[in-house]
């Protein structure tokens, strides 16, 4: 690349839809270092700089770890190479969210037409094997065996019952947020029981297993709602960024604390 164009730490920030303080934390740990630095101490970013910010974005958007995407990058010394591969994933997932999109058109058009629902196509693209491995390397392979098992023995009324409580839920969430209220308000706290209740219903999870630790479960799935942005992008508010979740997590903490 030879264009030597840079962009400092504050325009990055905002075309990456990420912040100052997540980037100046990746120069830290040796993930994302500036192109140069400023008299002034400022970070400025070139275009190699932007590649690789995009790739670390990338990875997290499939749940890795700041440590495995360092051990990703060092592997990995071609970028182009390893964007065909981000990219033959994305528009994996691409295909998928338009089956959803589908998927969901349908079901309204037949609610508002007072039609017979299909479960047959009810369903297309929600494949709940996606984060197989992710949920193995979480909480082990017997954690996904048995919530594998649970789902697949569900009817398609019960899937959709279930399907449509967790819509139900993020709503609530994302409209008690935007009202202003305390995480440690009552109607919140309602939402946070309503939310562990929901948890526990979920076999294999460690807030379902007989003597697990449900306290850390809920607050560490309230913190990974904030840090991992496919989980946060539920409860994303009008006002954009992190707040929903970071509004979720607090509740659930004050929850965690005074219930579990």
């Amino acid at each position: 690349m030879n264009d030597d164009t840079e962009w400092s730490i504050q325009q990055i920030a905002r075309i990456a839809g990420t912040t100052s303080r997540t980037l100046r934390h990746y120069d830290d740990i040796g993930l994302l270092a500036p192109s140069s630095i400023g008299h002034n101490g400022y970070r400025h970013y070139d275009q190699a700089a932007l590649v690789r910010l995009q790739r670390i974005l990338l990875l997290r958007e499939l749940g890795l770890g700041l440590p495995q995407i360092a051990e990703v990058l060092d592997r990995e010394a071609s970028e182009a190479h390893a964007l065909e591969t981000h990219l033959a994933w994305l528009r994996q997932e691409q295909g998928r969210l338009t089956r959803q999109i589908t998927s969901v058109e349908t079901t309204i058009q037949a609610l508002r037409g007072g039609e017979r629902l299909m479960a047959e196509n009810m369903f297309d693209g929600f494949d709940h094997t996606t984060y197989k491995d992710e949920v193995q390397q979480r909480w082990g392979e017997q954690a996904y065996a048995d919530s594998d098992r649970w789902w697949r023995s569900m009817s398609a009324d019960d899937k959709s019952a279930w399907q449509r409580r967790v819509s139900d839920l993020a709503r609530d969430w994302v409209a008690t947020a935007e009202s202003g209220i305390a995480p440690d308000s009552d109607e919140a706290q309602a939402l946070a029981q309503r939310h562990v209740e929901w948890l526990t219903g979920v076999p294999g999870t460690p807030a379902a297993v007989s003597g697990g630790d449900v306290k850390g479960y809920v607050i560490g799935l309230g913190e990974m709602y904030v840090a991992d942005e496919r989980f946060g992008a539920n409860y994303a508010t009008s006002a954009g960024g992190t707040a929903g979740a970071e509004f979720v997590r607090d509740a659930l903490r004050v929850y965690a604390d005074a219930n579990l």
